[in-house]
């Protein structure tokens, strides 16, 4: 033990998925075999029932989103991994535990599309979806790792959020950061943060499943325990039970999403460099934040004032840690592994007060240092 603590482990980023979610207490997954997800849940099957878990593979991406909602509400850590066709059939289940607050991670590992796609490419074309794949006006979280060692981080991450505010938390990798391996040390359980739902304090016959006690977060109590309570995907009341007064879907809905705005700036995490005396921004996530990074070492060495705003929460969109530098930076250069998505809630962040470029490339190949350097040099 103490060797590996030293010299750290050579490890895959969908392996640093796995033993993220272990970490954070996850019993049990479901879902169904998709590249460039499937290494997920082939650690998975194997070292979930070694501490106590369920592994189940079921008949499709939609049954395997529904076994995880029913696992959660039994009282356990649930996670599903899937990619881009996957994740379009799971939205509807999404959008269910989105109304009826069921915790839950759903891990998207994103290859080329649209429909079957690009198997074994990477891409990053399902950042919109993440936020709008389900229909409604629902609450999301969506977390985007640069490295094993970040999945690692932003998975046990992704876990906290899922409990803490009973809202179903995506993780979007792209297959770079899925397939890679890196040399990483992973810190011990005593120095992990792990979050639980709140349990009610109350007894069954006092118990109202969606009250709010003051946080925006109703207690959560599991199936099994003694608590008999209704689940709808239907608007309810405090009971569960459904209802169609225009003022208790308005309460509703605006709990749902006030509960993760009042606490933005627990949520929302980024990474900014040398951005205090930058005249050009490279705003960059996932994989293509790894070739953002080398690209400013090479402009920097040139003199050019460049500097790196790395999203790692994706949604909420950070715009208001982005405005920050709007008064210094000229330009904005926006790489992404699509024909254009993030780029626009940047343009929008902005406003108009700067100029924001995209530069995105979508046929199976990563973006290299060298076409952002080029870019940038462009619009110099």
């Amino acid at each position: 033990m103490t060797e590996v603590r030293e010299f750290g482990r050579l490890m895959q980023g969908n392996e640093a998925c796995a033993e993220g979610a272990l970490a954070a207490g996850a019993r049990f997954f479901a879902g169904y075999p998709i590249t460039p997800s499937t290494e997920i849940a082939e650690i998975l099957a194997e070292k979930l029932p070694q501490v106590g878990g369920k592994f189940i593979q079921m008949e499709d991406e939609i049954g395997g989103m529904a076994a995880v909602i029913g696992a959660s509400l039994a009282g356990l850590k649930s996670l599903t991994a899937t990619s881009g066709p996957g994740f379009s059939l799971k939205q509807e289940n999404i959008g269910f535990a989105a109304m009826a607050e069921i915790p839950c991670v759903i891990v998207n590992v994103q290859r080329g599309g649209p429909s079957t796609g690009v198997p074994t490419a990477p891409a990053q074309g399902d950042v919109m979806q993440a936020r709008w794949g389900t229909h409604g006006d629902h609450p999301v979280i969506a977390l985007a790792p640069v490295s094993v060692k970040e999945t690692y981080e932003l998975t046990i991450k992704a876990f906290n959020f899922a409990e803490k505010f009973r809202v179903p938390v995506i993780l979007l990798l792209d297959e770079i950061i899925g397939h890679m391996r890196e040399r990483v040390q992973l810190p011990s359980p005593s120095e992990i943060e792990v979050i639980d739902r709140k349990k009610p304090t109350v007894g069954p016959d006092k118990y109202y499943p969606y009250q709010d006690d003051g946080t925006g977060v109703p207690p959560m109590a599991n199936f099994g325990d003694g608590y008999r309570y209704h689940v709808t995907g239907l608007v309810h009341d405090e009971t569960g039970f459904p209802s169609n007064k225009p003022e208790m879907v308005k309460k509703v809905l605006d709990r749902l999403h006030n509960k993760l705005a009042k606490h933005a700036h627990e949520i929302i995490m980024v990474e900014e460099s040398n951005l205090e005396d930058a005249e050009i921004m490279i705003f960059a996530y996932g994989s293509v934040a790894r070739s953002a990074n080398r690209a400013i070492r090479n402009l920097r060495e040139q003199g050019v004032k460049v500097g790196l705003f790395r999203p790692k929460t994706i949604w909420p969109f950070p715009g208001e840690q982005l405005r920050k530098h709007l008064d210094n930076v000229k330009t904005i250069v926006v790489p992404e592994l699509n024909m254009g998505q993030l780029v626009g809630e940047v343009e929008r962040a902005a406003a108009g007060t700067v100029s924001v470029i995209p530069l995105n490339r979508y046929d199976g190949e990563l973006i290299t240092p060298a076409e952002i350097v080029a870019k940038v040099r462009e619009v110099l």
